[in-house]
């Protein structure tokens, strides 16, 4: 009977605490174990990629991937804002010509993520949700994290059951540019010397903010728009040069 009423209790307080936990500012940094959005369903979410042999990819090379993955859309209203190139990946941000607005954000690695990426409930490494395919050197594939988890438009998981999560956030009130940027101080303050919140782009759900440290760009992180939880990018690496488009 005791065992019985602590369960009860147990399943109670999951219950209160659940929605209040989800409406707080949260972050997510780092290498190891993250509840994350899902309570701890995505466990060990990022490690970082393994040294490869093979001859490194060139932005050129990046570049023409990107473009063909434009093309390969068949949606005439996107575009390509900018390819930053990073010490383990190219990062592309995709963009919507008539609003602005950011779409999504790929990655091409330039070496290969280790298996463990995103955890082991739902790997997104090889043998994971998203097959070897996601963690192919030179192949474009959605960016982890916010790109992933907060997207409200163009989320690759938007139908299943992180799009059901991410439903719960399309309504009330939403983070201005300038507030998410405060916010995103706040945590570089706490977290890195010398760090400055510079050019934020807007996507469906959330902010990407570029930052540099003792002026020289060193990384990005996301401020999501309803919730005001940051989600630092631990997954980049050294910041080498980036291109932007017209």
């Amino acid at each position: 009977m005791i065992g019985v009423v602590l369960v009860a209790i147990g399943v109670l307080g999951f219950v209160i605490l659940l929605p209040l936990y989800a409406t707080q500012q949260q972050t997510y940094t780092g290498y190891g174990s993250s509840w994350g959005m899902m309570g701890g369903m995505m466990g060990q979410w990022y490690q970082r990629p393994q040294a490869q042999s093979n001859p490194p990819i060139t932005l050129e090379q990046a570049k023409t991937t990107a473009q063909q993955y434009l093309a390969s859309t068949g949606n005439s209203n996107l575009a390509i804002k900018e390819i930053m190139e990073f010490q383990y990946s190219f990062y592309i941000i995709y963009y919507e010509k008539d609003t602005g607005i950011g779409a999504f954000e790929m990655l091409i690695w330039k070496q290969t993520p280790t298996s463990g990426m995103m955890g082991g409930g739902m790997g997104m490494g090889a043998g994971g949700m998203m097959g070897g395919s996601y963690a192919t050197i030179g192949a474009i594939v959605p960016e982890p994290g916010p790109n992933m988890m907060w997207n409200t438009k163009y989320n690759p998981m938007g139908q299943g059951m992180m799009g059901n999560w991410n439903r719960q956030y399309t309504s009330g009130t939403t983070i201005a540019n300038d507030q998410a940027a405060q916010i995103a101080q706040t945590y570089l303050d706490s977290n890195f010397k010398n760090a400055e919140v510079e050019m934020a782009t807007q996507f469906y759900g959330y902010y990407t903010f570029d930052f540099t440290v003792n002026g020289k760009i060193a990384g990005m992180l996301s401020v999501n728009t309803y919730t005001g939880q940051v989600w630092y990018h631990s997954w980049h690496g050294t910041f080498i040069q980036e291109v932007e488009f017209d």
